[in-house]
């Protein structure tokens, strides 16, 4: 047994008081003297024996009331042997209050959010005055990372509120443990408030300081079902002025039963432009493709709307695309214009189509066409290799034609800075292509109905390439034995298709088959690098733009309604990310200004882990920290003050004491009215 406050037991000596009275207050017998012995009728004679013991109950009784009623002050504890650190050592101690969108969930209570709040403050006053606290939240706040009085600690308690953010335990107790390395003289525990979603588990045991004790109280909410707009996607890339567009819509059954008839709204810009309904499996997926029409020039907002009560904070679905006028195609030539390429390109009002000789290439401007057509490779320096290499590996999408002439050095040095397959000779036996890769996105949607005889082009005069080629390599035409006629290949954000033919008649019938036409076109849309749909708030803290130029004294901000953000610019040949770090807390959509014009939309959305309303079991929870690092509280089962206090100091004995201390004075009382001594009588 160990004591909170020994100092309390020098008050022990006061038991001397009862002794002494015990010892000198001794009833002494009196010599009575009587004129006359007729008038005694009778004679009481008290049994000193008799005496004695009740006097010596009487001591015990008070000794007893005294050592328990001081013990009562001294605080006495059966102390944990399983945790370190002493009762007289200051303590720090860290709180998180799960605040993500799940705690709006109601038990009988209210909501889990303010019963995490109610229970922080009792694990608050469960400590002493000099004891200092933390308080995290989702929101990772500088304010919060610091320690800070108990009154400081109830304030900021009562500020918490719902956020879009959710963190795994690692994250939570990583920014918990770095707290506690200013204090590295105070006993250390973190508390964690939540109703401990299981996206929130990690795969292996929490890394835990060994100066550092682990408290998970957990919070039960009542079970709901929740449909959630888990995703939203294009069929096509492309986006045209009054062309039809199809949007794939996911829906996620994060329950165990089956959801029937879920209505889909689309809305553009804010007006309603598709209906639909799905149904949904339980705990799976289901999607739905939604088409519409008539969409104008210009940047639109997009959102996906389903109603499912009680929880929606999910749903809603965010999303931006740009509906693009026309689209910039650059061909290099070698010599003069390739007619058969500006016929193609120029018949088609959506192709802003221009061409240039190799000697006259405005490097700077490369990065605005998403499609560059190489049509010959005779004069390709190592220079001009490294710029086409980084305008592909910038995102954008460079197709060779290489000039068929036994000098292949310029193809060569071409495709050795590119990392392709290497040119090996010049094939002049005819050759017919045998296999076709329609599994290609180049050819989706080109064919309604494949033919069981596919006419496929012919080369007479052709490049026969090395066949020792990289991993990443595409075959999307092949000639008979495995000699290819056209492949793609992936570098850096680009991509590089290579044939093996010029773009003439005289080296094959590609210009005039029926193929070429879709091919060059799918190829063009491909190409497009169009904005992501969307960000997911927590998770994504950079966009991507086309590049931005700025003055001196020019500056650019993301606004939605009343918020600003100005986000950190960094620009590059490609284009420019803008870093927001954590500053987007409200789903939407914002509008990325200079000055006072749009340059571009971005769409946020929360979190779709916070959909699942699954939960982690007791069992569960103790897989995530070793046993002798974590304790779980469940608070319905009592006074979490009490309990913290209990696991802090072990038994507490003191209300024991105090009882003991009241039983023995009413003992004394009972003694000293009611216990009556033996006595003799006299007649007279």
């Amino acid at each position: 047994m160990t004591f909170l406050f020994p100092g309390f037991l020098f008050a022990l000596i006061s038991i001397a008081i009862p002794i002494i009275i015990h010892l000198f207050n001794f009833r002494k017998f009196k010599k009575v003297y009587f004129s006359n012995v007729s008038f005694l009728k009778e004679i009481q004679q008290q049994t000193s024996s008799s005496r004695n013991l009740k006097n010596l109950l009487l001591l015990i009784t008070r000794i007893l009331a005294l050592v328990f009623l001081v013990l009562a002050f001294a605080r006495p504890f059966i102390p944990d042997n399983s945790k370190e650190g002493s009762a007289f050592q200051r303590r720090a101690i860290s709180v998180y209050i799960d605040n993500s969108y799940s705690m709006e969930t109601l038990n009988k209570e209210g909501t889990l959010l303010d019963e995490a709040k109610r229970r922080a403050k009792e694990i608050a006053s469960a400590y002493h005055i000099n004891d200092k606290f933390q308080l995290l939240t989702n929101d990772f706040e500088g304010k919060h990372q610091r320690l800070m009085s108990y009154e400081d600690f109830v304030e900021a308690v009562g500020d918490v509120k719902i956020s879009s953010l959710s963190r795994s335990l690692q994250q939570v107790l990583n920014r918990q443990q770095d707290v506690f390395s200013t204090e590295p003289n105070t006993n250390k525990t973190v508390f964690f408030l939540s109703d401990f979603q299981k996206n929130m588990a990690e795969s292996s045991p929490l890394k835990i300081d060994s100066a550092v004790t682990v408290r998970f109280v957990r919070l039960e909410a009542n079970a709901l079902p929740n449909i959630s707009v888990d995703s939203v996607w294009f069929a096509s890339p492309v986006h045209r002025p009054g062309e039809p567009e199809r949007l794939i819509v996911q829906l996620k059954n994060n329950s165990d039963k089956l959801a029937q008839n879920i209505p889909v709204k689309v809305f553009i810009d804010g007006k309603p432009k598709a209906l639909g309904s799905l149904n949904v499996d339980a705990r799976s997926t289901s999607k739905d493709t939604l088409s519409f029409s008539g969409l104008t020039p210009g940047w639109k907002r997009g959102e996906v709307s389903i109603t499912d009560y009680p929880v929606v904070f999910d749903d809603n679905f965010f999303f931006t695309f740009n509906v693009k006028q026309n689209m910039p195609v650059l061909a290099v030539n070698m010599q003069a214009d390739n007619p058969y390429i500006n016929a193609l390109y120029r018949s088609e009002p959506f192709f802003d189509f221009s061409s240039v000789s190799v000697g006259n290439i405005n490097y700077s401007e490369l990065s605005n066409h998403p499609l560059l057509i190489l049509t010959g490779t005779e004069e390709i320096s190592p220079a001009l290799a490294s710029q086409f290499k980084t305008y592909a590996e910038n995102g954008g999408t460079l197709m060779i034609f290489p000039t068929i002439q036994q000098d292949l050095s310029g193809l060569r040095t071409l495709t050795q800075t590119l990392g392709t397959d290497i040119p090996r000779t010049i094939n002049s036996e005819e050759a017919k292509v045998s296999a076709i890769n329609l599994q290609h996105l180049l050819f989706k949607g080109v064919f309604s109905q494949v033919p069981n005889r596919l006419d496929l082009p012919v080369a007479t005069k052709w490049v026969e390439y090395s066949k020792s080629s990289r991993s990443g390599r595409k075959n999307i035409l092949e000639f008979k034995g495995g000699n290819v006629f056209l492949s793609e290949y992936p570098l850096g954000k680009g991509k590089v298709y290579l044939f093996a033919v010029a773009l003439d008649e005289a080296s094959s019938n590609l210009v005039k088959h029926s193929i070429f036409v879709p091919l060059m076109y799918q190829s063009a849309f491909l190409s497009l690098r169009d904005n992501k749909l969307f960000y997911t708030i927590g998770q994504d803290f950079f966009l991507e733009s086309n590049r931005i130029t700025l003055t001196a004294n020019q500056s650019v901000k993301l606004k939605k309604g009343s918020v600003e953000i100005i986000p950190d610019i960094r620009s590059s040949a490609s284009g420019t990310r803008l870093f927001i770090a954590d500053q987007i807390k409200e789903d939407g959509v914002y509008q990325l200004q200079k000055g006072d014009s749009g340059l571009w939309l971005f769409a946020f959305n929360d979190n779709r882990l916070e959909s699942d309303l699954s939960y982690l079991s007791e069992s569960d929870l103790k897989k995530q920290a070793p046993s002798n690092r974590l304790e779980i509280f469940n608070p319905q089962k009592g006074s979490m003050q009490n309990a913290i206090k209990a696991a802090n100091n072990g038994v507490q004995l003191w209300k024991l004491c105090l009882i003991l201390a009241l039983v023995f004075l009413a003992l004394e009382i009972v003694v000293a009215r009611f216990y009556k001594t033996r006595e003799s009588k006299f007649a007279s």
